[in-house]
Order: C-alpha cells, then sequence, then structure tokens
C-alpha cells in the first residue's frame, strides 16, 4: 500500500523564476529578495530561521519560526518587510518548499511579486543560499534554534550588513541598501 500523496496548492508555471524580469535577474532594480528557511538537527525539532536576502545589496533579515507552518512563516515576513516602500519590496523568490505553500496571503499582505525556482534548483537563488553558508559560524547546524532570540537574530544581521563585500565595491549591505532606498524615494 503507498501512502497517499497530499495535492495543496500547486505552483503556477507564470510563477517560475524563468518569468521574472531582467531587471530582477541582473540586479538592476533594489527590492527583490531571496528566501529560504536555515533549518538545523533533527533533535531540536522543528524550529528554523526565515533568510531573507535582497538581491542588490545583499542586505540580510532572519527572522525565528517555531515549525514550519506556512502561514505564520508569511506572517512573519508582512511584519518585518510591510514597513518598507513598495520600492524596497517588489518580490520575493522561494524555492518549493512546503514552508511556502501560502504565497497568496504573503502576496495580498505585502504587495509584492512573487517567484518560484525549479524543483530541486536551489542555486537559482544563490544570494540567500551564499547568506546562508555565511552565517553558519553564528547559526550552527548543531545549535538550538529555541536558544537563538531575535536579538541574537538582529545581532548577526548587523554583523553580516556591516561587513564590507567585494561584490559591492568593498561597500556594506547597509550601505548599499540605504543609498539605493533614498534613490528610488526620489
Amino acid at each position: 500500500m503507498h501512502a497517499k500523496r497530499r495535492h495543496g496548492r500547486r505552483f503556477s508555471p507564470e510563477l517560475s523564476i524563468l518569468h521574472r524580469p531582467d531587471v530582477v535577474r541582473d540586479r538592476k532594480q533594489l527590492g527583490h529578495w531571496e528566501c529560504d528557511l536555515i533549518q538545523f538537527r533533527k533533535k531540536f525539532g522543528k524550529a528554523n530561521v526565515t533568510s531573507l536576502v535582497e538581491r542588490v545589496s545583499r542586505f540580510a533579515v532572519f527572522l525565528h519560526n517555531n515549525d514550519w507552518q506556512s502561514r505564520p512563516i508569511m506572517e512573519g515576513m508582512i511584519d518585518a518587510l510591510g514597513a518598507l516602500p513598495y520600492t524596497a519590496r517588489r518580490s520575493i523568490t522561494f524555492d518549493r518548499g512546503t514552508e511556502f505553500m501560502d504565497w497568496p496571503y504573503l502576496q495580498a499582505g505585502l504587495g509584492v511579486q512573487t517567484w518560484f525556482c525549479d524543483p530541486q534548483s536551489p542555486w537559482q537563488k544563490g544570494t540567500v543560499e551564499n547568506t546562508n553558508r555565511r552565517v553558519r559560524k553564528w547559526l550552527p547546524r548543531d545549535a538550538d534554534p529555541l536558544t537563538f532570540d531575535d536579538d541574537h537574530l538582529k545581532q548577526v544581521c548587523a554583523h553580516l550588513n556591516s561587513t564590507p563585500r567585494k561584490c559591492l565595491g568593498f561597500r556594506t549591505p547597509a550601505q548599499v541598501f540605504r543609498r539605493k532606498m533614498m534613490a528610488a524615494s526620489r
């Protein structure tokens, strides 16, 4: 006997990463984010951290989650990005994990476009994958994610966002994000 496969909301072909505009792909416009979950050892349960990274500036935001349920993850992103002007939150690219199945709720709450990678193609959102590798220094896989409070995650973000990057002309993600936001508001 085979287990029944759950058929929830499908990812529409129109939302494929292949349909993202060139300004997103080429990092020409502020406000396009990539998202992933940072997971930990199973012995610690389902707690995880949402990782959001803006593509142009490499500005990172981390959010604590108690489990993989889609609605609370989407609500956390709405809370985190909702205060930003639209020009700083135009779209978010996800993988096809079940934790991102409630994307219509996110679109309605933030007014952002959502894009999805091809199945089993995490390299298509390489900015967030690279950031997740960098952050393992402060959020190791063997650590209990329930010990990370919001202050710890903010400190990790502050460190990453204040570290100069060669790809940014040795400016920091925070400097680039701020400058691009100010330019977009003119």
